[in-house]
């Protein structure tokens, strides 16, 4: 005894398929890349933290750990 197929009831289109993203699904990773990109090529604005001396020696020593 055979199954019964199924069979699809509307036909495939045959010119490509059609997705539409909305506005904000390119835009807002460009955003983020475009404000990501400008920290890193512009570092004159960065500054350094004071605070905690402590804070500081532990991203130190993480530093030196990382960098063995």
């Amino acid at each position: 005894m055979s199954a019964p197929t199924h069979t699809r009831p509307h036909p495939a289109s045959r010119g490509g398929v059609d997705i539409r993203l909305p506005w904000w699904a390119l835009a807002l990773p460009t955003l983020a890349f475009v404000v990501l990109l400008t920290l890193i090529l512009d570092p004159a604005d960065a500054r350094a933290a004071t605070g905690d001396p402590t804070l500081t020696l532990l991203f130190e020593r993480l530093q030196q750990l990382i960098s063995r």
